[in-house]
């Protein structure tokens, strides 16, 4: 599949853009495909679409955040028109959880489209200490916000979804399988943290909240109420302990364990 081109829906964020460099560099044909990227592409103007995966053999696919089944469905047809015979979904081990009825209906889609396809389920991104605007803009404050407590989550270096990505786009044995992907060890925020202060050489202030004034704190900040509200879910999943369990899924689809949290601390600039 090497001279196919791949498309990766979503090329310029923050699974996506990883896609796309991992696959350069092993000797792929990337195609990125978003609304700033050269093919442009948009969930909301389906005449986008086509031009987006003419040619391809692989698709990947991040999805439209408030599409259901239906909007992923209507994709999968023009995709399989054009040819495309593999497609790899960006889900989430918290939606399935959480029994997120759009994301469900979205992987649902994605199994019955017709041709190989695999399906990730990543927990919360470690990225998001230091990319994520809900949890970086606190970092580089050096006070966090947060509602998650004394819970503990096993953060996964988005390194390894995009290489379990790249596995599935261009490798055999991964048709028809889904990988709930994780860090290999939960750890608190304020553990986290810990470990970002010391490689920043600064301190970094854990500020636990209340569910309900967590989500107070991101409205403030500017985060619709839907958006807000969403995220304080998911924080008290972690805040609960139902979501400290690590997964296998970096070391089924990769045959080697996934990054450690201190790994992604040691590779990542915390002067900005």
């Amino acid at each position: 599949m090497t001279n196919t081109p791949i498309t990766v829906i979503g090329g310029t964020g923050k699974t996506g853009r990883r896609v796309v460099a991992q696959l350069r560099r092993a000797g792929h044909e990337p195609r990125a495909a978003s609304r700033t990227a050269a093919t442009r592409f948009d969930w909301t103007d389906r005449d986008t679409w086509p031009v987006a995966v003419d040619g391809a053999g692989a698709v990947y696919v991040t999805p439209y955040d408030p599409g259901d089944g239906d909007l992923l469905k209507a994709f999968t047809d023009v995709a399989v028109h054009a040819g495309v015979r593999r497609l790899v979904l960006l889900s989430a081990r918290e939606w399935v959880d959480i029994h997120d009825t759009a994301a469900l209906a979205r992987e649902d889609a994605v199994r019955d489209w017709g041709a190989d396809w695999t399906i990730l389920r990543p927990t919360w991104f470690a990225q998001n200490f230091s990319e994520e605007p809900f949890f970086s803009d606190g970092v580089r404050a050096g006070e966090l916000a947060h509602g998650t407590g004394d819970g503990r989550h096993p953060f996964v270096d988005v390194e390894d979804i995009a290489a379990v990505a790249v596995a599935a786009l261009t490798g055999e044995g991964h048709g028809g399988r889904t990988y709930d992907l994780s860090g290999p060890r939960a750890l608190t925020v304020a553990e986290a943290l810990a470990e970002i202060s010391t490689a920043a050489d600064r301190p970094i202030r854990p500020v636990p909240l209340s569910l309900q004034a967590y989500r107070e704190h991101l409205t403030g900040l500017g985060y619709p109420q839907e958006a807000a509200a969403g995220v304080a879910g998911l924080s008290a999943l972690i805040r609960d302990g139902d979501d400290a369990y690590v997964s296998d899924g970096v070391w089924r689809a990769l045959g080697r364990p996934a990054r450690d949290f201190t790994d992604y601390v040691a590779a990542t600039d915390w002067t900005g």
